[in-house]
């Protein structure tokens, strides 16, 4: 009887493959089997030679690292201008003369150079006690309700981008007119070894401060502002230096 014929064994594709990466030097001498391979095109119907299609890989791995490289250079260029415009707001807070001064300031600089458009700067009742003249806003003396809705806004956070409700809008920013919808804010506890407050920033837009937001800029303007707010009163400086 006879022995039926073995079936046929052919190559696993991914076997192949990996034994080719491990002998790169497998086509040299052998250049004739390179141009005899066909591969299909990317792009149209049919093949081409593996060399025309190496060409075509690397003209697109060409183009997307330099799109890469276009997205790393506007995140550079974006960033130096930020730079520019944070350190020519804090040259001017600096120069602030008093209190009222400095957050008069601070509005017009964050609406010049950050598109911000709404601020409200909250201070406690004995950070103005020794100021001839009452807070002008956006400066606000910080009663028991505002410190309460703004330690919510926060959540136990340093600072924090969130909603911020029509209400909240009215109470916390009376100085401007509240939107008919709510909006969103950026808030930040100032401190300076004691709490010397909190800045808030506001928007009616909600998709301005979203959640998901770093908070980074924000964080680090209060801590300017806070030192600025202390050294601007002198005779509070042995109780609010910051501590070790």
């Amino acid at each position: 009887m006879a022995q039926a014929p073995e079936p046929r064994k052919t190559l696993d594709p991914d076997q192949v493959a990996f034994w080719l990466a491990r002998h790169p030097d497998f086509f040299v001498g052998r250049e004739g089997l390179l141009q005899q391979l066909k591969v299909p095109h990317p792009n149209i119907d049919g093949a081409v030679s593996l060399l025309e299609r190496l060409v075509v890989d690397l003209r697109q791995r060409a183009e997307s690292a330099e799109g890469r490289l276009e997205c790393l250079l506007d995140s550079a260029r974006h960033n130096e201008a930020q730079y520019r415009r944070l350190r020519e707001t804090l040259l001017v807070l600096v120069a602030a003369e008093d209190r009222d001064a400095l957050a008069q300031a601070l509005v017009a600089q964050l609406h010049e150079h950050f598109q911000t458009p709404a601020l409200a700067l909250w201070c406690p009742a004995e950070l103005s006690d020794s100021e001839p003249m009452p807070p002008q806003p956006p400066r606000m003396v910080l009663d028991a309700h505002a410190s309460a809705r703004l330690a919510a806004l926060l959540d136990g956070r340093p600072s924090r981008c969130t909603k911020l409700s029509v209400s909240d809008w009215k109470q916390l920013l009376p100085h401007v007119k509240a939107p008919r919808k709510a909006g969103s804010c950026a808030v930040t506890r100032l401190s300076a070894g004691e709490s010397l407050g909190y800045l808030l920033l506001a928007s009616p837009d909600p998709e301005c401060y979203r959640a998901s937001m770093d908070t980074l800029f924000t964080e680090y303007l209060g801590d300017i502002v806070a030192r600025l707010l202390w050294r601007l009163e002198p005779s509070m400086a042995p109780s609010l230096a910051p501590r070790a």
